[in-house]
C-alpha cells in the first residue's frame, strides 16, 4: 500500500498486487468525500411520479431520496421502529412516499453516493456506521454476516459468537471480514465504541436544528486502511511524516500487530514515481488500454452508459479465427473489472466481445468475467453473452469516476470532443449578418470571432460583405479575437447613434 500526501490539498493511495495496480483511492480538498456522512435534513420537494423526495441536508444540492430507501419508521399509522437485517420491506409492500413524508419534514439521512454532474447525491434512512469488526446499523434487528466471508463454517462460528455479545435493543450489526479469528472481547470492545459514536449522533440529532452534519465519515487515508488492510498486506509507505504518524496511531488501535508496517518514504524521487504509478494513472485516461497478447480495449463514457469494445489488434492464431477471438477475449475478461475498478466506472456498462462461435467458449468468459467482478466490493450484475458477442452488466458506483474527478469539460467543445470547421463557422456568421442587415435600425455590424474565421471572412467572403454593406448601406466590421474558440462567435448591432440593438 503507498500513500502520497500534498498536505491540505489531496491524498493518494495506491494498492499494488506483485507490482502491479489494482486500486487506486484519490481525495482533494476541493472536493471532498460525503459518502457515508449522516445528515439532518428537510424535505423541500415530495415527487409522486418518481415516488422519491428531495432533501436539503445543508450541502447546496438537495439529495434524492427513493421510497425503497425510507424506513419503515417514516411510513404512516406509527410503522415499524425496526427491520431484520438483510430483509428490507419489498418496494410493492411500502405505501406511496406522498403518504409517508411532506414537505418541511425533518429527516435524518445518509449519503450512498455522491451527486455526479448535474444529480444530487443519493440518499438513504438506512443508517450505517462503520467500526473495526462490525458495522452498527440503528433501527435494525438481529445480526448478519459480511457477504465476502463465503466459508459456511467460518460464517456460523462468527454468528455464534456474535450473539453472545451484549447487544443494545434496536440495534443490527453486520460482522465485517476483518472479524474472522477475533476474539468476543474484541468484538465486544468495537461494538461499545460504536454505542459511544451513535450517542454522539443521537445526542446531535436532539440538540441541532436541520440542516446539520451529524456524523463525518473518517479521511481517506483512515477510511482506506480500514476498509482495505487484510493480512495479505506486505507493508505501508507513506511520503508524508505526519501522514505516516497517523496511520501509525490508527493501525496500533485497529490491527497493534501491524504498526510495524507503516514505513516512511524518504527518497527524492517521488513515491509514484518511483513504483511507475504515475504512468499507470495517465494510462487509465487513455481511451485505449492494451491487452498483453497485442489486442486492446476501446473505453467510451457517455451520459447513459459506458461502452467497451473489444479489438485483436495485431494477435493471431495461424489459420483458427476461434482460438485467436478466445485468447483476447479471456484477456478482455481479466482486465475489463480491473479498468472499471481503477476508473471506478459505473450504471451500464456493455462490452463488445470478439465474435465467437463456441458455446463453451462464450460460457467460459461469462465466468470469468463474473468471478473477476466478485473480487470486488461494488456489485455487479452481469447478463448472458447475447449472440452478437455483446454482455450486458450493471456495477454499482459511489462518488464520480477516475476521469470526472481529474478532467473537466473542455470550455470550447463543452465536453464532446468536437468543435465546427473554420468554414462551418465562416458560413453561420454569414447567414446571421445577413438577417442583420435587414433590421430597420441597425446601422453598424461588429463581429468578434477567431483570428482563423476572421481570415476566411475577410478573404473569401469579402465581396459578400461588400455587397451586404452596399446594398442595405450598413457598415460590417471583422475584428479577429486571439483568445476566442474556433467557433467562439460574438455579433453586436448599433443604432446611429452607438447604442447596442437586438439583431435576432
Amino acid at each position: 500500500m503507498l500513500i502520497n500526501s500534498v498536505p491540505m490539498d489531496e491524498s493518494r493511495i495506491a494498492i499494488l498486487n506483485d507490482g502491479k495496480l489494482e486500486e487506486i483511492y484519490i481525495e482533494r480538498r476541493s472536493a471532498e468525500n460525503h459518502v457515508f456522512n449522516i445528515y439532518k435534513g428537510i424535505v423541500t420537494n415530495v415527487e409522486s411520479s418518481i415516488q422519491a423526495a428531495f432533501i436539503d441536508f445543508g450541502l447546496g444540492k438537495n439529495g434524492f431520496l427513493h421510497i425503497s430507501d425510507l424506513h419503515p419508521r417514516y411510513f404512516p399509522h406509527g410503522g415499524r421502529d425496526t427491520e431484520t437485517v438483510g430483509r428490507k420491506t419489498p418496494r410493492r409492500a411500502r405505501p406511496p412516499i406522498q403518504r409517508c413524508l411532506r414537505r418541511g419534514q425533518e429527516i435524518v439521512v445518509q449519503i450512498t453516493k455522491e451527486g455526479i454532474g448535474t444529480k444530487g447525491p443519493t440518499l438513504t434512512t438506512y443508517l450505517s456506521i462503520p467500526g473495526r469488526f462490525l458495522v452498527m446499523m440503528p433501527g435494525m434487528a438481529r445480526l448478519g454476516v459480511s457477504r465476502k466471508v463465503e466459508d459456511d463454517d467460518l460464517r456460523g462460528t462468527l454468528r455464534d459468537i456474535v450473539h453472545e455479545l451484549e447487544l443494545p435493543e434496536g440495534m443490527g450489526f453486520i460482522a465485517r471480514t476483518a472479524a474472522v479469528g477475533r476474539s468476543k472481547r474484541e468484538l465486544q470492545t468495537d461494538l461499545n465504541y460504536l454505542l459511544r459514536l451513535w450517542r454522539a449522533v443521537d445526542r446531535r440529532m436532539q440538540e441541532l436544528r436541520a440542516p446539520a452534519e451529524l456524523f463525518r465519515e473518517s479521511d481517506l487515508v483512515v477510511r482506506t486502511i480500514r476498509d482495505v488492510f487484510t493480512d495479505d498486506v506486505a507493508r505501508i509507505l507513506v511520503d508524508d511524516p505526519k501522514v505516516a504518524d497517523q496511520a501509525r496511531q490508527f493501525l496500533s488501535i485497529f490491527n497493534p500487530r501491524a504498526a510495524d508496517l507503516v514505513q516512511e518514504y524518504t527518497d527524492t524521487v517521488p513515491l509514484f514515481h518511483r513504483h511507475g504509478i504515475e504512468q499507470e494513472l495517465e494510462r487509465l485516461h487513455s481511451r485505449h488500454v492494451p491487452l498483453p497478447a497485442g489486442g486492446s480495449l476501446v473505453i467510451d463514457q457517455t451520459e447513459a452508459l459506458v461502452a467497451i469494445d473489444v479489438n485483436s489488434g495485431r494477435y493471431r492464431v495461424e489459420d483458427d479465427a476461434e482460438q485467436t477471438a478466445y485468447k483476447i477475449n479471456l484477456e478482455a475478461a481479466d482486465e475489463i473489472p480491473r479498468q472499471l475498478r481503477l476508473r471506478d466506472l459505473g450504471g451500464v456498462i456493455v462490452c463488445d466481445f470478439i465474435d465467437m462461435r463456441e458455446e463453451r467458449h462464450r460460457r467460459e468468459i461469462e465466468r470469468r468475467l463474473v468471478r473477476n467482478l466478485k473480487q470486488h466490493k461494488e456489485r455487479a450484475k452481469v447478463l448472458r453473452m447475447s449472440s452478437f458477442g455483446i454482455i450486458e452488466l450493471t456495477r454499482q458506483r459511489q462518488r464520480a469516476s477516475l476521469q470526472r474527478s481529474v478532467y473537466q469539460d473542455c470550455a470550447h467543445c463543452r465536453g464532446t470532443g468536437l468543435v465546427k470547421s473554420a468554414e462551418s463557422v465562416t458560413l453561420d456568421v454569414i447567414r446571421q449578418v445577413q438577417l442583420a442587415v435587414t433590421r430597420d435600425n441597425v446601422t453598424q455590424i461588429e463581429v468578434s470571432v477567431s483570428p482563423e474565421v476572421a481570415f476566411q471572412i475577410q478573404n473569401r467572403r469579402r465581396g459578400m460583405l461588400h455587397e451586404l454593406e452596399t446594398r442595405y448601406r450598413r457598415s460590417i466590421w471583422i475584428k479577429p479575437e486571439p483568445v476566442y474558440g474556433l467557433d467562439q462567435v460574438q455579433i453586436q448591432c448599433f443604432d446611429v447613434r452607438g447604442r447596442p440593438v437586438a439583431h435576432h
